[in-house]
């Protein structure tokens, strides 16, 4: 694993911390938009390109997206191979479901990030917004892609579904925010700790948190009622991969989803659905933690279970 710094790669852990211990996401660098007002990025057919990842559940958003939005035939798609080692992200069609890169067939990843900055420093992350016109990244941040996709190419597909509705905006900004520190990064709080408290209190509150989305959903079909929103498309992914890799390589041990009565049928239900379902690859999902992660896994043993699975 590694970052670049002012361009160059240097080979170093990612995983960042603070004084205490817990573990500490870096924010992500490109956050621009795509827009029919916007000075630059403007909505396109086979313009835009999606670098992702099987396996990364930030990048699974936007694979969601990209199927749900049926914007399959406008943005183009490159997935990299599921293992993260010394030079980071690679692309090696060798694992089944892998591609090379399609646009200048780089070998790494980070080339991509060199090429729109060359003296960039920054963690080298999926997803990726890759602009072929003006060869340069317009954002990094799922949650960020996820909008963009949301609303940005309706013209062009004729697909108006909206997972973002304003007159929900507002619970799903409060949802967005409980999941993501309880849950979507939560379980990397756990994973990545490096005291005994700071893992600890990672997990008391994401079991909490999963506790508080299990009874909602004893009322609901979906977190905010029958209708699918971003709030549920932000949190299935980690859901998916909870059992099979959360619960015992991130120690998030304390119970597994298919524990939880309304969360297990909540994930079957959503699993359900063709662009989640499409997107998921256990095969990628497995391979990625447990032979990326060195220090937490050191042999790279990849666990042949769990007998009973969520999807």
């Amino acid at each position: 694993m590694g970052k670049l710094i002012n361009g160059e790669w240097v080979k170093t852990s990612i995983i960042t911390s603070d004084e205490s211990g817990a573990y500490k996401r870096l924010p992500r660098t490109f956050l621009e938009t795509v827009s029919e007002n916007h000075a630059v990025f403007k909505p396109e057919t086979d313009r835009y390109h999606l670098y992702a990842s099987l396996a990364c559940p930030w990048a699974s958003r936007a694979l969601i997206y990209r199927e749900l939005k049926e914007l399959q035939n406008h943005i183009s798609v490159d997935i990299v191979h599921p293992d993260m080692l010394e030079d980071g992200w690679k692309f090696d069609p060798s694992f089944p479901g892998a591609t090379k890169d399609s646009i200048y067939d780089y070998e790494f990843l980070r080339q991509i990030y060199q090429k729109a900055d060359p003296k960039i420093t920054t963690s080298v992350t999926v997803p990726i917004l890759w602009d072929k016109h003006t060869e340069t990244i317009v954002n990094n941040e799922s949650s960020q892609i996820i909008r963009i996709m949301n609303s940005a190419f309706n013209s062009l597909t004729n697909n108006h579904d909206n997972y973002y509705p304003e007159t929900l905006s507002e619970k799903i900004d409060d949802l967005n925010e409980t999941i993501y520190i309880g849950i979507n990064n939560g379980v990397y709080k756990c994973g990545f700790a490096k005291s005994q408290n700071t893992y600890e209190k990672s997990a008391k509150l994401l079991f909490k948190t999963l506790d508080e989305l299990d009874s909602i959903l004893a009322k609901n079909q979906f977190l905010l009622g029958d209708v699918l929103t971003e709030a549920d498309l932000r949190l299935i992914p980690t859901l998916l991969r909870f059992d099979e890799v959360y619960y015992t390589h991130f120690k998030c041990n304390y119970k597994r989803i298919v524990d939880y009565k309304n969360l297990f049928r909540y994930t079957q239900d959503l699993y359900s659905i063709p662009a989640i379902k499409l997107t998921t690859d256990l095969d990628h999902i497995k391979r990625h933690y447990y032979y990326s992660h060195e220090t937490l896994n050191p042999y790279r043993l990849v666990p042949i279970g769990p007998a009973r699975t969520l999807v």
